[in-house]
């Protein structure tokens, strides 16, 4: 019987993929047959990442690059395809969210940051990988959104604009490609343990209060959100696209 879930003959490229859930990613998608570049700020980072993945051997590669730019973004993608071929798996992860407070005392250097990195980057980079996945006639493209694109979070008011405009980027998207075969989806993660929501679960009354607003009680762990992403990278969503998966714990219901 064929496994849907492999992913043997798929390339793909994860964007803050050194730490946290971008990591557990690529792991993922290494264990199921899958080639990865990784994309990641520091080139620590991702030295530091590659030995952690040193199993993979040559079925792993790394390459600094800022997502909000776009020259970054062209050696990212060139690299992927000089060394393991046509890119035909995307995860826009990397994201960051440089302000916390209202958004009437938010300065544009703030919004500026958060758009560039968690919109402006993913746009760019979809936009190129795409034209490559056109030419092959399939691909997929997953955005890791949040459940503070879905409802707005007190004093996370510029992250959850961003987020909900990646929710619409992934629908515009897979509208606009469905045709050429390509696939987008986007997962949007509640509070899973990672050091970018640290703030919200490392002190245990900021864990207690987290897994309160949680129907499961409790919070997530990167390995939680691996297999929502393999789904969507893997033939087993075939049919689906343009699709809003939360991994929230029941977060938002």
């Amino acid at each position: 019987m064929h496994d849907s879930s492999t992913l043997r003959g798929k390339n793909a490229i994860i964007t803050g993929a050194t730490r946290g859930i971008g990591l557990a990613i690529a792991r993922g998608f290494l264990a199921r047959g899958a080639t990865v570049t990784l994309c990641g700020r520091h080139s620590t980072g991702i030295e530091q990442a590659l030995a952690e993945l040193a199993d993979y051997g040559t079925q792993v590669g790394g390459r600094c690059a800022h997502v909000g730019k776009q020259e970054d973004l062209r050696e990212l993608v060139n690299q992927a395809e000089s060394r393991f071929g046509p890119v035909n798996l995307l995860v826009n992860n990397a994201g960051t969210n440089p302000y916390y407070g209202p958004l009437l005392d938010s300065e544009e250097w703030a919004w500026d940051k958060t758009m560039d990195v968690n919109l402006k980057g993913p746009y760019l980079l979809s936009k190129m990988v795409a034209n490559q996945m056109t030419s092959g006639g399939s691909g997929s493209i997953i955005n890791m959104g949040s459940v503070a694109g879905l409802t707005a979070m007190p004093m996370s008011g510029l992250y959850s604009v961003s987020k909900a405009g990646l929710i619409m980027l992934t629908k515009a998207l897979a509208r606009e490609l469905g045709a050429q075969g390509i696939r987008v989806n986007c997962i949007c993660p509640g509070v899973i343990k990672t050091r970018f929501s640290e703030a919200l679960w490392k002190e245990e009354s900021a864990a207690a209060a987290a897994a309160a607003q949680k129907a499961l009680g409790r919070v997530g762990v990167p390995d939680e959100v691996v297999a929502a992403a393999v789904y969507f990278a893997s033939d087993a969503s075939s049919f689906t696209t343009g699709a809003v998966l939360q991994v929230d714990g029941g977060m938002v219901l």
